[in-house]
């Protein structure tokens, strides 16, 4: 056991060497190669070491003239109180690149702050890549709360929840809603949202100085029918009631309004106050989400927004 943590250590001691030597001293694979004596496949495995287990990072500090601008006309056409656009890598097929390292850091800078502050949190793969990019912080007077559940009607767990992976990297306290996103009647889900934790959970949400949540897409793509939260039948049925788009479950029209119906009837979800109430920032990119981000904000569901510049201009034609 004291062998194998020695050699992990012993590893993670040459990837951090061979990480500074590249991105800090600016050496070449080849560089690093001859200085430590190793091989060039090995030098370039521990400089990709070094990045996955996060012991370089990096922050694009230069503010972008044109992803300023993009910001400052979205800000003004929906009101936003908080809008970030990253640049935009235009051959990747990543749903979160860019937008979860923003995300990352207004959540660090928010963690940080002395001043003891509730932060609500949705789910979804833009949210869980943007927990990754969290350092390790000691944030014990911070509570962090989930606005919706993440288990399946068979029980299953979203591998995409944020809370707990969240808590575990800042220490700060959580509170989780251990309920199926979507209950089979209302009768059911009114009795799950009546019991005190539940409610304590929601008033709490309520006071959220900061939430963080995704914008899911309803077509046959759509997050909450791939992941198994909803049924080929209900999401026609949100189809048919005009849906173009969820936020923490909650599904919403062209024109940003709640529907009134569907699975919005039977949802366990913190209920959407419309417009936002404090800072709700939309952490999402991606031309196929376009319409159910417009969507978002022209509803003042959310009053925030991280995106990249190619879907900051879609937003801006879309008019």
């Amino acid at each position: 056991m004291s062998h194998t943590s020695d050699a992990e250590r012993s590893r993670l001691d040459d990837a951090a060497r061979a990480g500074w030597l590249y991105f800090i001293a600016g050496n070449t694979q080849d560089e690093i190669a001859r200085k430590l004596n190793i091989s060039r496949p090995t030098a370039q495995r521990l400089v990709s070491l070094a990045l996955s287990e996060k012991l370089i990072t990096f922050r694009l500090d230069h503010p972008i003239a044109a992803c300023m601008e993009l910001a400052a006309r979205l800000t003004e056409r929906y009101g936003l109180q908080h809008c970030q656009i990253v640049p935009a890598d235009p051959t990747s097929e990543s749903s979160s690149v860019g937008i979860a390292e923003a995300a990352a850091s207004l959540l660090e800078q928010k963690l940080r702050g002395t001043e003891p502050i509730v932060v609500g949190l949705g789910t979804g793969r833009s949210l869980r890549a943007a927990v990754e990019q969290v350092p390790r912080l000691n944030c014990q007077h911070h509570r962090l709360v989930s606005l919706v559940g993440h288990i399946s009607m068979e029980g299953s767990a979203s591998f995409f929840d944020v809370l707990a992976r969240l808590s575990d990297l800042v220490q700060a306290p959580h509170y989780p809603m251990p309920l199926p996103v979507v209950m089979p009647s209302r009768a059911e889900r009114d009795q799950l949202i009546a019991l005190h934790p539940v409610q304590r959970l929601r008033e709490l949400a309520a006071d959220a100085d900061m939430t963080l949540v995704g914008i899911g897409r309803l077509d046959e793509n759509a997050p909450l029918y791939i992941d198994g939260f909803i049924s080929t039948g209900e999401l026609a049925e949100l189809q048919r009631l005009g849906a173009v788009g969820e936020v923490t479950g909650w599904a919403f029209d062209a024109a940003g309004r709640i529907i009134d119906g569907g699975t919005n009837h039977r949802l366990t979800s913190v209920p959407r106050p419309v417009p936002a109430t404090g800072l709700v920032v939309a952490v999402a990119m991606g031309l196929s989400k376009a319409l159910a981000i417009r969507a978002a904000l022209r509803g003042g569901i959310v009053n925030g927004l991280i995106t990249n510049e190619t879907t900051a201009k879609t937003l801006l034609d879309l008019g």
